[in-house]
């Protein structure tokens, strides 16, 4: 047993009371029960015993979605070649993708959103994370209105997202 051990079940121990239990002065019985009736997970907090038994293991690390920004916002890279894809099963269309080379080195696939582009190759974008889910195996978009990808154009909802300016009215 650890040394610490005793001192702690040594406190724990009440000695018993001088009073006989009829002359103890009786409480009011409220309705509600005295345990937590909001709760009914147990408690969180582990004895010291459970804790000497078997130490707390830290959570593993979950893996990053975008690897190849390594922990940055956005990268600037440069088009190699713009294509477009079929989406996954119960999807229909042509997604618009672009394989560019990061300025780490890398050349990884970017989803282009929003409708129309002005991207070709050789041209300078900003990429940051997010994947396309119904794209396999592209795992990034490109940022619009910033370096030589263009804004949408004539869009009036959620503008901050396709870099397009407010509309001037009158």
């Amino acid at each position: 047993m650890p040394p610490i051990l005793p001192t702690i079940l040594s406190r724990a121990i009440k000695r018993p009371s001088t009073f006989p239990i009829t002359s103890r002065p009786t409480l009011p019985t409220s309705p509600l029960p005295q345990t937590h009736a909001f709760s009914t997970s147990p408690s969180l907090a582990a004895t010291l015993m459970q804790v000497l038994r078997s130490p707390r293991v830290p959570q593993r690390a979950r893996h990053t979605t975008s690897p190849a920004l390594k922990n940055r916002p956005q990268m600037k890279a440069v088009c190699l070649k713009v294509t477009t894809t079929k989406p996954k099963k119960p999807n229909s269309g042509e997604r618009k993708i672009a394989r560019v080379r990061l300025s780490s080195g890398k050349a990884v696939q970017a989803y282009i959103p929003g409708e129309g582009h002005n991207v070709q190759q050789h041209s300078v974008v900003l990429v940051r994370g997010g994947r396309s889910q119904d794209c396999p195996g592209v795992r990034y978009h490109l940022v619009r209105g910033a370096m030589d990808l263009g804004g949408v154009g004539n869009r009036i909802t959620a503008r901050s997202k396709y870099g397009t300016k407010k509309p001037k009215t009158g």
